[in-house]
């Protein structure tokens, strides 16, 4: 189910003018996907208008599901395709890794260089970090206040 609703967001979102930024299915049926639109980003009547335009493909479709949630990535955007790496290059951001680093370092927050030869590199203080993809669990943007 995950691949062809995937595939189904994938092909319909574009259309309506926004970015699929992820998508999570959870128990008992739960659809989430998070959105985004450029420049100016996500408002309510977005959400709205992509969540009533799904629930009417889903049923066309044919997609089991009890609800769909439709909401903005937030200030601590998740970065996943190699699109994000290029777009958020510069940006700060927090890096959760799978295994820690020799120096136990699990988390890591620097700013983000970009996505090289399938690694994410960071600049963390004075050091730059090339971590191939494998070695991450996730990398969200870091909000600066």
């Amino acid at each position: 189910m995950a691949v062809s609703l995937q595939s189904l967001v994938d092909a319909t979102l574009p259309g309506l003018g926004y970015e699929l930024v992820d998508l999570e299915i959870g128990a008992g049926g739960m659809v989430r996907l998070f959105i985004d639109k450029q420049p100016d980003g996500v408002t309510i009547d977005d959400c709205v208008k992509v969540s009533n335009h799904l629930t009417r493909l889903f049923m066309v479709e044919e997609v089991a599901y009890e609800r769909l949630e439709v909401s903005s990535p937030g200030l601590d955007r998740p970065l996943k395709k190699p699109a994000d790496f290029e777009r958020f290059a510069g940006e700060m951001v927090k890096v959760k890794l799978r295994v820690p680093l020799a120096d136990r370092r699990r988390t890591l927050v620097g700013r983000l260089v970009g996505l090289q030869d399938d690694h994410v590199v960071v600049q963390v203080n004075d050091e730059e970090l090339r971590l191939a993809q494998s070695q991450i669990d996730r990398v969200r943007l870091e909000p600066q206040f």
